[in-house]
């Protein structure tokens, strides 16, 4: 027999209901693991919008894992130090009409590494500035002028040296590049130790599911941080949830490119959801007493994160229409690394942030699959998660 909660708002209005909150009296959202991806450890971007290198490196950490290799922890500031520079040309060659800055995106990582290399996080902090953890207000802003004023060409002809003076930028804030280091006794340059590394950066492709350009062809994201103008797969929503689901349940983990300014995002309470708003109770006083609130009472009651609520059943249609009324950006790079499900029995996924250890879940949060169809920028994965039926509509070998 179903049982009913009493829920007492503060404007004094009951409300019954047996759906819309979990049948249970625990206070908030209690998570059963499904599926544990290995990982290292959280790191923290602190103030710096290097999310998408945090957790690029992050993917690739526990990539390594996944294949049996040993713990490493990688430099995401040695990423964003190569791809500043990079940048920097690109800017001014566009005679700065480009995006600039300290954003990026999951393919940023691959190349950068591609081209660069990439060393350990022990012989690259990017902290050359007096700070423990990454403040990049003040480079970012030095940055801009200092490409700006090239771009304005004072001298009515572009100097040779510029570049070298933006990188002298650079190294006084981040450190300069190791051209070599030493680590666990071996000698390495970056392009050696990535190779050491025995990653295949072309195995991994960037996806994506949006009706605005074809299916299983591949188009240049239209979104800021993209300033390579790169590529990624296109797939049907329903393609989309089950190359996630593929991914995790087989050990993989899935770099998520998400939109986390939704009020449905609480890291305090270590959950992700997309809470149904217009939803109707369908049986009895059920029914009477829910249609009785105001909107805002009802979202009181769906955004209180006290317990399980109904969420809404994501479409093609609502992810688009997300995404070009800017509602869905590109705000966050993180790591789902796991599967979980609530006291409702709905799946949820677990999600390694770079924010720190100072959280309920000690850096990691649980998003529920709702709020990842519908919020979802791109992810990137191995090729090998992608079920095989979906990997030859792609063209994926």
């Amino acid at each position: 027999m179903k049982k009913n909660l009493i829920v007492l708002l503060a404007c004094g209005i009951f409300l019954f209901s047996g759906n819309i909150f979990a049948q249970d009296t625990l206070k908030g959202y209690q998570f059963t693991p499904l599926k544990d991806i290995k990982t290292t450890s959280v790191k923290n971007q602190y103030r710096s919008g290097t999310c998408w290198s945090f957790s690029g490196t992050a993917f690739l950490e526990s990539e390594l894992l996944r294949m049996g290799k040993p713990e490493v922890n990688l430099s995401p500031m040695f990423i964003v130090r190569t791809a500043y520079a990079d940048k920097s040309i690109r800017y001014v060659r566009f005679h700065g009409t480009d995006n600039f800055g300290s954003g990026g995106i999951f393919y940023d990582v691959l190349e950068m590494i591609k081209e660069h290399g990439i060393v350990p996080l022990d012989v690259y902090s990017g902290l050359n500035y007096g700070e423990d953890k990454p403040v990049l207000g003040e480079l970012d802003a030095v940055a801009l002028a200092f490409v700006k004023a090239i771009v304005e060409n004072p001298n009515r002809k572009l100097t040779p040296v510029w570049p070298a003076a933006f990188n002298g930028i650079l190294d006084a804030y981040l450190g300069k590049v190791p051209e070599k280091f030493e680590y666990n006794g071996k000698e390495y340059t970056p392009k050696s130790y990535f190779e050491s590394l025995g990653l295949n950066l072309d195995d991994y492709v960037i996806i994506t599911s949006f009706t605005h350009h074809p299916y299983y062809q591949k188009f240049v994201l239209e979104i800021p941080d993209n300033w390579e103008n790169s590529e990624v797969y296109n797939v049907p929503l329903n393609d989309f949830e089950e190359i996630i689901d593929n991914a995790v349940d087989n050990g993989y983990p899935v770099a998520w490119a998400s939109d986390v300014s939704e009020r449905g995002f609480s890291w305090k309470n270590g959950v992700a959801i997309v809470p149904d708003v217009n939803y109707e109770e369908t049986e009895g006083s059920d029914k009477e007493h829910w249609t009785q609130l105001s909107q805002k009472e009802k979202e009181n009651i769906l955004y209180s994160f006290e317990k399980p609520v109904k969420e809404v059943v994501v479409t093609p249609e609502m992810r688009q229409q997300g995404f070009d009324n800017y509602q869905t950006t590109d705000d966050h790079g993180i790591l789902i690394c796991g599967k979980a499900k609530d006291q409702n029995g709905d799946v949820f996924y677990k999600v390694k942030n770079s924010w720190g250890t100072d959280a309920k879940y000690d850096g990691y949060f649980y998003a529920s699959k709702p709020y990842v169809l519908l919020k979802t920028i791109s992810i990137m994965v191995h090729k090998d998660a992608v079920p095989k039926k979906i990997a030859k509509q792609l063209g994926i070998k």
